[in-house]
């Protein structure tokens, strides 16, 4: 694995962490200004805000690392040669959808330059861009795995799904 992608994926995953830290934090604060006799106003849409980006940066990891849902009794029963013809097609279809969503994520994040955040005071564009942002990722993975595909480095024998045995 290059220096590059090492970077990309700690980053991320970093910033996963990061983003839910955050909403576990927020949503203690919200809890416990439920007993106190005032309340913040602005813990509903940081919530929301920082969910979006902890989604937006664990999706593409979740993609590298095998970790999106799919259908083990068919994978299994698929040959090697077969399933990697599969899972090419997988991955261009996801490269392919991705790719839309770049275009229309960054239209998104330039609608939101009019806008401003009803409590926080920032653009909602800032809030957009988390389209932009896994779709740039989720297209960068894609690749990755599709050119481990080619080169034969894809392990089939690893369990998806979180099955040990």
């Amino acid at each position: 694995m290059s220096k590059f992608r090492k970077l990309i994926d700690s980053t991320l995953a970093f910033l996963t962490v990061l983003s839910f830290a955050g909403v576990i934090i927020i949503v203690t604060i919200q809890i416990i200004s439920r007993f106190a006799p005032f309340s913040f106003i602005w813990t509903e849409e940081l919530t929301r805000y920082l969910f979006l980006y902890g989604i937006a940066f664990g999706a593409p990891l979740a993609l590298m690392r095998n970790e999106f849902i799919n259908v083990d009794m068919l994978l299994n029963r698929m040959s090697n040669n077969f399933r990697r013809y599969y899972e090419v097609i997988i991955y261009l279809a996801i490269i392919l959808l991705s790719l839309v969503m770049v275009v229309e994520g960054y239209n998104f994040t330039l609608l939101g330059d009019n806008q401003r955040s009803a409590t926080m005071p920032f653009q909602m564009s800032v809030i957009h861009a988390s389209l932009l942002i896994m779709s740039v990722f989720l297209v960068f993975y894609a690749v990755i795995k599709i050119i481990d595909l080619i080169k034969n480095k894809q392990d089939y024998s690893q369990n998806y799904g979180g099955d040990d045995h």
